[in-house]
């Protein structure tokens, strides 16, 4: 078991870490803050859906066949740990070292896509106010590994609620001869 947590685990980080780092090389280009946010979540889910992988080669490879609910969704919350730590530690590495002027971009894009919307002064001030807020939260390194592994678990969490619903697999009774 522990070896499929780590491979699914694995592969399900590298994929999910995949399109933040393209999408700071596009930090350029004209793709707003909504966009960013969709194909994001939408890579986390494609990243983590080896859960569903890692599950059913447990119960088909090692299990006889069969998994419960609870089994399944323990395997597939291992493998969200295991790919989310992958995630908030390329995370923090690069945010360190190679983007530390991040918020900064961030915060430009999201006054750009206000501006773009037609949202007034008074409106586009308190969201740069809470902006600012925020950035100044995350440069407590905990705070900013916290809010990071909030990007991510959830949606593991819910991958594996779904894929040890659908994968669950009750012992099929022995018929007598």
């Amino acid at each position: 078991m522990k070896r499929i947590i780590l491979i699914c685990g694995l592969i399900g980080g590298l994929i999910s870490v995949g399109w933040f780092l393209l999408s700071e090389q596009l930090l350029t280009l004209n793709i707003s803050m909504n966009a960013r946010m969709f194909f994001g979540y939408a890579t986390m889910i494609v990243g983590l859906s080896v859960i569903f992988a890692g599950i059913k080669n447990y119960r088909d490879n090692y299990n006889n066949g069969v998994i419960s609910f609870g089994r399944g969704l323990k395997i597939g919350l291992l493998i969200t740990l295991v790919a989310s730590t992958i995630y908030v530690i390329v995370w923090m590495i690069d945010y360190t070292f190679f983007v530390p002027d991040f918020f900064d971009k961030y915060k430009a894009l999201m006054l750009a896509d206000m501006k773009a919307q037609g949202a007034g002064a008074a409106e586009i001030q308190a969201k740069m106010a809470e902006t600012d807020n925020y950035i100044e939260m995350y440069r407590n390194p905990l705070v900013n590994i916290m809010f990071t592994y909030m990007e991510i678990v959830p949606v593991g969490l819910v991958i594996s609620i779904i894929a040890a619903l659908i994968l669950k697999r009750r012992q099929k009774p022995v018929e007598a001869a």
